[in-house]
């Protein structure tokens, strides 16, 4: 689940990643009972859903028949410092995504993503600028490793390191540059291992989103992105 929105009175509108089809949109009737099967709870961004439905390609909303809990990710929603990453996340997700076909390895990092998340209970205060380089292998813009020196700059437009500045100004100097390297060289595993104050976990991001709005066509400014930058004071 990545983004829905009440459409009238008796309806929302939900955008799904899904594991068969890449991304969809539904337009999902609510209940007027308790009883009914599709839930208003169900369609909080990351939730990770078994749904039935009818794919049409040609149709810009598909049909949703039904919906269950597949994996609960309770934390994400639980703890306060977890659900402000989710909702960057889940906001971030639903502008990289747009367009996104059938990926399968796309959509087991994702989820495997918000399942580690969910499942620590410190020690994750890097996962998101983990998250989001390493998401950059499966969109066709990772920064190309080989071959860096111990000085270099980092040209963001062709994702790869110079020995010389690049003619425009989408690049990083050897010491950003630098940072960038050692975020690549992080993973889920071992992030815990890099300390960062929040002023560098910040700028981080920055550059992380600088990034893909080159390199993702209309890619915005998030809205969820000043409550991330007040986390781990």
């Amino acid at each position: 689940m990545l983004h829905s929105f009440k459409y009238g009175e008796t309806k929302v509108v939900v955008d799904v990643f899904t594991r068969l089809h890449g991304r969809l949109a539904f337009m999902v009737g609510l209940p007027k009972t308790p009883r009914g099967r599709l839930k208003k709870q169900y369609f909080q961004p990351l939730s990770v859903l078994n749904i039935e439905y009818d794919y049409r390609q040609q149709l810009n909303f598909q049909k949703m028949h039904d919906a269950a809990i597949l994996t609960p990710l309770p934390n994400l929603l639980c703890e306060p410092v977890k659900l402000s990453i989710s909702l960057f996340l889940a906001e971030f997700l639903y502008h990289a995504l747009k367009g996104e076909q059938q990926n399968e390895a796309l959509f087991d990092y994702v989820l495997s993503g918000m399942e580690w998340l969910n499942s620590r209970e410190h020690s994750y205060a890097n996962f998101h600028l983990v998250f989001l380089m390493h998401l950059t292998r499966f969109l066709g813009f990772y920064p190309n490793l080989e071959d860096v020196s111990t000085v270099q700059y980092f040209d963001l437009r062709s994702a790869t390191f110079c020995t010389q500045p690049p003619t425009h100004r989408d690049f990083l100097m050897p010491q950003e540059a630098k940072v960038l390297h050692l975020m690549m060289r992080m993973d889920f595993s071992n992030l815990h291992l890099f300390r960062m104050n929040r002023s560098q976990r910040n700028r981080c991001i920055e550059v992380a989103l600088l990034f893909y709005r080159l390199h993702l066509p209309d890619f915005p400014d998030l809205r969820s992105l000043g409550v991330l930058h007040e986390l781990w004071n």
